[in-house]
């Protein structure tokens, strides 16, 4: 039986276990783009500035001064500390966050998404409910195939 393997892909992940040396904590634009190399937002070698800023104003917004924000405020932050984007660039680049599973969007706001549990503004509660959400279905449907071979 020949299976359309694409059609079964219902979302690709990409969680990288980076070293955490010494020069990743120099900076926030290092620890910034240390995050978006280990959750996938960015991949290695690549230097899309406008990625690694709109993802570190979500997380100065959310984490920081822990409020969701608009995409004028998003758009002054950006500014200031990256230099001036387009809002079309930073649409897309939130549009790419919220598929990833990252930001959601509600009433003209972003945010991070909200934990299942604890605070909404801890980080801790955050990468937890993060891993649980988008690791642990697919940990469930592997361990049901390997189940499933055992059978066979």
């Amino acid at each position: 039986m020949q299976v359309n393997e694409s059609g079964l892909i219902e979302r690709e992940i990409c969680i990288r276990n980076l070293s955490m040396t010494g020069e990743v904590m120099e900076t926030r634009r290092a620890s910034v783009r240390w995050l978006a190399l280990a959750l996938g937002v960015i991949n290695p070698g690549e230097s899309r500035l406008g990625a690694l800023a709109v993802f570190d104003s979500v997380l100065y917004f959310h984490f920081k001064e822990k409020n969701a924000v608009n995409v004028k405020q998003l758009s002054d932050y950006i500014a200031e500390r990256w230099g001036e984007m387009n809002e079309k660039t930073l649409r897309y680049h939130l549009l790419q966050l919220k598929k990833m599973g990252i930001v959601k969007h509600s009433k003209g706001e972003y945010s991070m998404i909200e934990p299942t549990n604890g605070n909404k503004y801890d980080e801790a509660a955050w990468v937890e409910s993060y891993f649980d959400r988008e690791i642990r279905p697919i940990q469930d449907k592997i361990s049901s195939i390997l189940k499933a071979l055992r059978q066979r």
